[in-house]
């Protein structure tokens, strides 16, 4: 099992967080862990392909340092008795998008045979059109022109890292949420489709071809980006600010939304009902991957969303973005402050954790401490619900998401 860490194209690392720690998941499962660092930013995404020949694969050299460590994987994971010919990759949040690029790349192809998305349903790369243009501000900052390319090796690292901030946009909608659906788009340093290293862009239109014959697990957290860490009177929401921010990203639909999501969810509060209609787009990215992967008719979806809400801060983290990585892992005890490694946490833990690793042993990720998890079927939009009970559920935010798609 490869472990591709989070923090979008442009920071992360594998040992970052105690919460991925890989060694509980290797003793339960039996598997090898293997955690792999790459360049992100401005050192794996920059693209110069406009400047010469020598730099036609730059934009994409983060992704290609990941499938340098496929290879390595592939050539010696037997001397530390792991099997080359079942080799799964998993990345939350810019991880998992890493993960659905790979799916897209032909450098990769044959390197990974199961693959897992962890609210990074992020669709397809940066253009060619947007990566050259973030290039050209760089230069310009660094004071070089087209002829002067080569002297950018010798650019001092702060130097360098200081040129590269602010250069691109941020995937924030016009309500100052992020909004999943171009996010990829939108990110600044980011992996580039358009060269022989990603020829065209993955999950934008349908799943890539080349990984038809790989299965996916693919999901979210209900509550994502916004949480209430630090917003001590969130739980304190009246009715009227919860609509006044809806209709701020929906003006002409927001009372309908209200009413479609507390139908839906009716034991929330109104914060809670505001940070699941504010991760909407997230959800309606995961289930676009998983459609789009079911309609190969090849290799099975599965879908799913953590829901459990963190005890800590008297609930206020909810069903955070990057709260399922401690459960994944079999690391509430490492990840405790948020946890708090009770019963209810363990037993959680153990039941997410055995579906990771039956999926990659089998690519199938049902187990006896889980109901049926059926592979994703576009009609009916089948969804396992990972909290205290754990559910197959079906249609259970049709309504919801038709509402909040634009």
């Amino acid at each position: 099992m490869v472990w591709l860490h989070g923090g979008g194209y442009t920071m992360g690392s594998s040992t970052e967080s105690p919460s991925y720690d890989g060694e509980n998941l290797a003793h339960r499962g039996d598997v090898v862990m293997v955690s792999v660092n790459h360049r992100v930013g401005v050192w794996g995404c920059l693209n110069l392909a406009a400047y010469g020949d020598q730099y036609a694969l730059s934009g994409n050299i983060s992704m290609l340092d990941i499938v340098t460590s496929l290879k390595w994987v592939r050539d010696n994971i037997t001397r530390f008795g792991g099997d080359p010919n079942r080799v799964t990759i998993f990345g939350q949040s810019g991880g998992g998008g890493k993960v659905g690029l790979l799916m897209g790349m032909p450098p990769a192809k044959g390197l990974f045979h199961r693959a897992i998305i962890q609210s990074g349903s992020f669709p397809g790369a940066a253009t060619m059109e947007a990566s050259s243009i973030m290039a050209e501000k760089l230069l310009k900052k660094l004071n070089l022109d087209a002829s002067q390319v080569e002297k950018i090796h010798d650019v001092p690292v702060e130097q360098l890292a200081s040129a590269s901030e602010n250069l691109g946009p941020m995937p924030m909608s016009s309500s100052g949420i992020i909004d999943f659906r171009h996010s990829a788009l939108l990110l600044g340093w980011a992996p580039v489709a358009g060269n022989a290293s990603m020829p065209e862009q993955p999950f934008v239109s349908k799943a890539p071809d080349i990984s038809a014959d790989v299965p996916l697990i693919v999901g979210g957290t209900l509550n994502e980006f916004v949480n209430g860490i630090d917003q001590p009177d969130c739980f304190k929401m009246t009715e009227e600010e919860l609509k006044a921010k809806v209709r701020k990203a929906w003006p002409d639909k927001s009372d309908a939304i209200v009413q479609a999501y507390r139908n839906n969810l009716p034991g929330a509060n109104n914060f809670q009902l505001w940070s699941v209609i504010a991760a909407s787009s997230g959800r309606a990215m995961v289930l676009q991957e998983a459609r789009f992967k079911s309609e190969q008719k090849a290799a099975p979806a599965f879908c799913f969303r953590f829901d459990w809400q963190m005890p800590a801060l008297d609930g206020r983290p909810l069903a955070l973005h990057g709260g399922d990585l401690a459960f994944v892992f079999d690391n509430t005890a490492r990840f405790e402050n948020m946890t708090g490694n009770g019963p209810r946490a363990r037993a959680l833990a153990a039941r997410m954790s055995e579906a990771w690793i039956h999926f990659a042993r089998t690519g199938n990720p049902n187990h006896p401490g889980i109901p049926r998890w059926k592979p994703f079927d576009p009609s009916t939009n089948g969804t396992m619900v990972f909290d205290d009970e754990c559910a197959f559920r079906e249609h259970m935010d049709d309504e919801c998401q038709k509402l909040t798609s634009d």
